[in-house]
């Protein structure tokens, strides 16, 4: 439809979407002035981190390309020759820094791999002892944040449903909704300035997988956030599309203001509107309406 309307939403990861940080070093608990066991916080942020290594590791090449991060995965898909992976040896083709074409192969040969492992998910690689232990953390974390992860999950089915309800139109795979009720689509995409595998393997961990494809997480580490908004721009812009950015940091604040994007700033004291729970679609839909104005076909958040 060429005059359909796209909304795309542009998330920061930690102490955004998750919190991780801010239990490592206390700063979540800080802000509830006695309230919160700051310790509990350390501990739940210290499990968090033994998983995303191990899985990155054991499952996900980390070990192997640490140190050849990539902005996104499908940067080297040129390289990839569609070679059956299912015999083929990744302990033995001896990968090297992709500076010449062959490494980059080798590189783009994983990120195929990891590309089909996200697809289908945690269950298909983890014990059920290891689906356990995951269930259990999450669980956990959800109550002492009081419920910030799920909270955060509901606001991300909502913003593709583009409605409240996100029962009000259906998900398709990928992370993007179609509603012909509001002649628009929605497109939530992922920014972090984590390397991309581990952020990877959070999405996984903290079930936000089936609201965001591995085709829409970016790793600003190498190249910032700006260059990673450009590149949102380009892949989604048409005369019908608008953006908006939402996170807790200065670098995602002022590439929002580079690109003249709504910014929502996320901040995690228990007084405030802009965290979870607490932000809502409703607000979303304010910010966007001041950039972009509030045409009558829009019914998103009626």
């Amino acid at each position: 439809m060429s005059n359909q309307m796209t909304k795309v939403y542009i998330w920061d990861m930690d102490e955004t979407l998750i919190l991780l940080k801010s239990l490592l070093n206390g700063s979540y608990a800080e802000a509830f002035a006695g309230l919160k066991d700051a310790q509990k916080g350390v501990d739940i942020g210290k499990m968090w981190e033994k998983h995303i290594l191990q899985i990155s590791d054991d499952f996900f090449f980390y070990e192997q390309i640490e140190n050849c991060n990539k902005p996104f995965l499908e940067v080297l898909s040129k390289y990839d020759d569609g070679q059956d992976l299912s015999d083929y040896d990744f302990n033995q083709d001896g990968l090297s820094p992709p500076h010449d074409e062959l490494n980059k192969r080798k590189l783009a040969y994983r990120h195929r791999v990891i590309a089909n492992k996200y697809k289908h998910g945690l269950h298909d690689i983890l014990d059920q002892e290891m689906m356990d232990q995951w269930d259990s953390l999450y669980k956990m974390t959800d109550e002492y944040t009081d419920g910030w992860l799920s909270s955060a999950r509901a606001l991300l089915e909502q913003c593709l449903s583009g409605n409240e309800d996100p029962t009000f139109c259906n998900t398709v795979a990928g992370g993007v909704v179609s509603s012909n009720a509001t002649a628009s689509q929605h497109i939530n995409v992922l920014v972090t300035s984590g390397s991309l595998i581990p952020s990877l393997v959070k999405c996984l961990l903290f079930r936000l997988d089936n609201l965001i494809s591995h085709e829409n997480v970016y790793s600003s580490w190498d190249v910032g956030k700006l260059q990673c908004f450009q590149w949102i721009k380009e892949r989604f812009n048409s005369r019908n599309t608008r953006f908006c950015a939402i996170g807790d940091g200065w670098e995602e604040c002022e590439a929002a203001q580079a690109m003249n994007w709504p910014f929502i700033k996320v901040d995690l004291r228990p007084n405030s509107s802009h965290r979870f729970p607490g932000l809502t679609l409703r607000t979303v839909g304010f910010y966007f309406s001041i950039v972009y104005g509030n045409p009558d076909s829009e019914n998103e958040d009626d």
